[in-house]
């Protein structure tokens, strides 16, 4: 009666997994309690996933890629990529399918696939196509690449372990790679000529956004890149050793000092020893109480005159830049700080205030950089704000993200928090991000610690190091994604509990164990493929691993091809988006539905099936 209802649970299961009427993971989650209501499991059995190493790991990993898109890594990526591509879809194809494909060899598939989807989707729309155009080749090429080398993906592990148990030389680290290279290869041929056309064109919300687009309105709409001067402060200049407030630069000359930049740490160091080095290159917001010292550079904000009154008075120099569109990102935008644009309501408090440019709004945190009325940049110093008035603020992305919550009735256009993952500019940050992934590598090729362990560690050290902030990390990861794989590791636990798998298995090599052993070696392929569209590729592997062992032996043929056969087609879950986690973790940010991965997956799992029953008996003869 188990089976029999196990078997109902997942026919409905898959038949609502297609229909695609409800969330994914709440057709899991209904699948995980069918199977505990019908007694099919007992509690823990049921909540197993919750409990699952693999869920945690995935969890981290997502966290850990967060801190790679927070810190410029994936925009820097994506810009690369489609540098490289030339603005070609098809390349951008290949170069995003061998990424993966190569990463995957030596860090998880779920690793690869966190790191590298949010650079896919900024490649994807920088490109003008759609993630759903890309992030399929992603998962399918990661899947692939774990065949690359024995630590790749799990089954290779369980595979060869199978060997050494039994007595028989295990697996080599690269040798998987006879088989793992030709299949990358395919992969990524079908995806250039055949795949692509078969790839949905699923319209999503995440969009990022194109903060050079951005910049270039703001330079045509607000004028933000006039009268604006970079300055050197000599070694005559009376501002030396002197604080900002001590000149009433705003009063006095009309000038707003809007960044400084220390120009010779070492120098600094040895007259002012206790200054951190942290203060040592930008002071992005300098305050009255910011002390000037020889060879600073002061970027300043006036009208012409007011400049050169100033650059006479002080001995200062002038450092010639053309303010361009790059030149103005680099200048004014970096990973800790940011830019906006702020729209005034009718009823906004800022209505019939009079405010200069270049001020600083103590309360908020932010500078106000340009203004605009109508259409058109308002040139003045100082502005009697009206209704409708536009201004372009610059401030730490955090305090530009919550100044709705200190001013009332004033608009910011776009997400400050999606325009700061586009930032491709690095900074120090960004190194302890690329830090911690290099660790996470190391850790997991050389199973220093386990894959779960090893992702938290290193998920704390992105949080701790302020790579992540705390507060955005639980944002940051997929919920939906990891609900459902948990949900669904139950129904893995059901299929071998109740004896289905091993019945369906012990059958199978029964019917073809008379005939060719290439015979044997497709039907073990075709079983465990079969077997891994809803187990998890692991049990998958653990379960037909043994029986591949022992048919080969009864059969007086080398076990070898069998092994390597159960891990690839482990790794072949094409079809269902609950076959892989790293199928999983793409279906939201692709807009993938149930039937996308049968439809691009089916030609890729037959050309595997033909390619492997050719390339295995030559590579590991019978």
């Amino acid at each position: 009666m188990s089976m029999t209802g196990l078997l109902i649970i997942l026919s409905i299961t898959i038949v609502l997994f297609i229909w695609g009427k409800f969330p994914p993971d709440v057709v899991a989650l209904m699948s995980m309690l069918a199977l505990y209501l019908m007694g099919i499991l007992d509690l823990p059995e049921t909540l197993s996933g919750f409990s699952n190493p693999t869920v945690i790991m995935i969890a981290a990993l997502f966290i850990i890629g967060e801190g790679l898109s927070r810190t410029g890594w994936t925009a820097l990526a994506g810009r690369k990529f489609v540098e490289w591509a030339e603005k070609s879809v098809s390349k951008l194809l290949v170069i995003v399918t061998l990424g993966s494909g190569l990463l995957s060899g030596f860090v998880s598939n779920t690793g690869t696939v966190a790191a590298l989807l949010p650079v896919t989707v900024s490649a994807a729309w920088s490109a003008g196509t759609l993630p759903s155009k890309l992030l399929m080749p992603v998962a399918f090429g990661s899947n692939t690449g774990g065949l690359l080398t024995l630590t790749g993906t799990p089954p290779n592990i369980i595979v060869s372990n199978t060997l050494a148990e039994n007595g028989m030389e295990a697996f080599s680290f690269f040798e998987f790679a006879l088989i793992g290279l030709p299949l990358l290869l395919i992969t990524i041929l079908y995806f250039r000529y055949v795949g692509h056309r078969l790839l949905p064109s699923r319209k999503t919300e995440n969009r990022p956004i194109n903060i050079d687009s951005e910049m270039h309105k703001w330079i045509g709409h607000y004028s933000i890149g006039d009268n604006m001067y970079r300055l050197r402060i000599r070694s005559m200049s009376p501002l030396i050793d002197t604080k900002i407030e001590d000149w009433k630069f705003e009063e006095k000359y009309n000038v707003s000092i809007m960044r400084l930049r220390r120009r010779h740490p070492d120098h600094l160091r040895r007259r002012h020893p206790r200054i951190m080095n942290g203060n040592l290159s930008y002071v992005e917001f300098p305050t009255p109480q910011t002390e000037m010292r020889y060879h600073d550079i002061i970027t300043v904000k006036g009208e012409d005159e007011a400049v050169d009154k100033l650059i006479l008075e002080f001995h200062l120099g002038v450092i010639p830049v053309a303010y361009e569109e790059q030149e103005l990102k680099k200048e004014l935008i970096t990973q800790e700080v940011g830019m906006a644009e702020l729209i005034i309501t009718p009823t906004s408090f800022f209505v019939g205030r009079t405010v200069p440019l270049g001020q600083y709004l103590d309360k908020a945190g932010v500078q106000l950089l340009g203004a605009s009325r109508d259409g058109k940049p308002l040139t003045e110093k100082n502005i009697k704000i009206e209704a409708g008035d536009g201004f372009i603020i610059r401030g730490a992305w955090e305090n530009i993200e919550s100044l709705k919550s200190v001013y009332d009735n004033i608009v910011i256009s776009g997400s400050p928090e999606a325009m700061s993952k586009n930032v491709d500019v690095l900074s120090p940050r960004s190194y302890v991000a690329l830090g911690t992934l290099i660790l996470m590598i190391l850790l997991l090729v050389f199973e220093l610690l386990p894959g779960s362990i090893a992702a938290l560690v290193c998920a704390g050290i992105m949080m701790l190091t302020g790579c992540v902030p705390i507060s955005k990390a639980y944002k940051g990861i997929s919920w939906t994604s990891v609900v459902m794989i948990a949900a669904m590791i139950p129904m893995g636990v059901a299929l071998q509990k109740t004896g289905a798998a091993e019945m369906a298995s012990t059958s199978l090599v029964e019917a073809l164990g008379n005939f060719h052993p290439v015979a044997l070696l497709g039907g073990i392929f075709l079983l465990t493929t079969i077997l891994s569209q809803t187990i998890n590729n692991s049990a998958t592997a653990v379960l037909m691993a043994p029986i591949a062992y022992m048919a080969a032996i009864s059969l007086g043929v080398s076990p070898k091809p069998f092994m390597i056969a159960v891990a690839i087609s482990a790794s072949t879950a094409f079809l269902t988006p609950v076959g892989t986690t790293t199928n999983a973790m793409i279906i939201t940010a692709g807009g993938y539905k149930f039937l996308d991965y049968v439809k691009v997956g089916a030609p890729l799992l037959l050309l595997f099936f033909f390619v492997t029953l050719f390339l295995v008996p030559l590579f590991w003869p019978f």
